[in-house]
């Protein structure tokens, strides 16, 4: 094993032991504080200026961002990560999830490919420029919450930090380039009506009844999205509006007071969250007024907005230069769409897959690390010339 591989199995086989699960679940959040303050040291010995800020959360848990800064003056190069994960079955597990597990070429643990296995990627790949005179800073971002609110990245867009030209986010693409993804908007729709013997339709108000009206609505209006919003940048090229889960009344015999319904929506970019969220009240609003039924339409979590890569973009065709690969497009959410509002031109792009992520057996493969820190190395050359 070369010195390079010794050196990044080692911090990632201490990143992985310091569990950081954020969950919606109050019971299994976690605190991502020790994975944080590893980092911080991690980077201060290889001469970054760290600061750790505290960010707000949903949780009791103390959650924390990282801003690791090499160099000053304007303009720089942001790697980006996250330093929570997705719960998990550790029954389901074959290897220990809180440590490193060598073996057929892979490194398993929790957070290997999602994504901690990026940040001992960027230390390697940091080194031959401790010494240097970078003309402009680099800027490692580790934040909190990303599996779940994004707080951590909505935190720095409230403190205007950091200040940079160009932001890679290394989420797995398998290092291919990513110039877009969709958003995503998880919502519940309550009703609340008045509850009665079933005998006497009159003496209630179903709620039950109240909703298929509104499912009715949001069918139509899932096709106005599909015939408004195409892009052939994507597989599936339409916003998708999925229904996940209904729940009303509590017996045959009554007629329904409440009725509960989750459901959630991928935005193509040019779709905004709150704009979304408005066009389903006014369209359901007066369905249920006339009907005096209550609605609400509650959010499940802020939303994620959906990513485009600047049309004018230096990194992106950098990018497609550095790895010979034409940039493509996922399904799944990121904090690029945050980071672009800080006004840096932003891609995707990190080791590993996302077919292995969120799954038992998590594992980053070892032939994506070389090619990783060659390639980091490049970007950083590249906006230094």
């Amino acid at each position: 094993m070369t010195d390079r591989l010794h050196n990044i199995k080692a911090r990632l086989d201490k990143l992985i032991s310091l569990p950081s699960v954020s969950s919606a679940n109050p019971d299994i959040d976690m605190s991502n504080v020790q994975v944080v303050e590893y980092l911080a040291d991690c980077f201060d010995g290889l001469g970054f200026s760290c600061e750790i800020l505290d960010c707000p959360s949903d949780s009791e848990n103390r959650k924390v961002n990282l801003v690791a800064t090499l160099g000053s003056g304007p303009g720089g190069l942001v790697f980006s990560g996250h330093t929570d994960t997705v719960p998990l079955d550790e029954e389901l597990w074959s290897v220990d999830p809180f440590r490193v597990t060598e073996q057929q070429g892979r490194y398993y643990g929790l957070g290997s490919t999602d994504m901690k296995g990026f940040f001992p990627l960027v230390m390697e790949a940091v080194k031959p420029y401790i010494a240097a005179s970078l003309k402009r800073p680099l800027i490692v971002l580790a934040t909190a919450d990303e599996e779940t609110s994004m707080h951590g990245a909505r935190a720095l867009v409230s403190a205007n930090i950091p200040q940079a030209r160009y932001a890679i986010i290394g989420e797995p693409t398998g290092l291919t380039p990513i110039k877009a993804h969709k958003g995503i908007m998880m919502e519940a729709i309550r009703l609340t009506g008045h509850s009665g013997h079933s005998s006497d339709p009159s003496l209630g108000n179903n709620a039950l009844e109240a909703m298929h009206l509104v499912i009715s609505e949001l069918f139509d209006f899932r096709e106005e999205l599909k015939a408004r919003y195409r892009n052939e940048l994507f597989r599936i090229d339409y916003p998708t509006l999925n229904l996940g889960c209904i729940h009303g009344g509590d017996n045959p015999n009554r007629i329904c007071g409440h009725c509960d319904m989750e459901f959630d929506i991928r935005l193509m970019p040019g779709m905004v969250v709150e704009e979304v969220r408005s066009m389903i009240t006014q369209r359901i609003q007066p369905l249920m007024d006339k009907l005096d039924i209550k609605f609400e339409l509650e959010p499940l979590f802020p939303g994620i907005a959906p990513f485009q890569a600047d049309a004018n973009s230096v990194i992106l065709p950098m990018a497609e230069e550095l790895t010979g690969i034409q940039a493509e497009t996922v399904a799944f959410g990121t904090e690029a769409p945050l980071l672009q509002n800080l006004g840096m031109d932003t891609i995707v792009l990190g080791p590993g897959n996302i077919d292995q992520a969120h799954q038992p057996d998590e594992y980053l493969a070892l032939d994506m690390v070389e090619p990783c820190v060659e390639l980091l190395q490049k970007f950083i050359e590249s906006v230094n010339r």
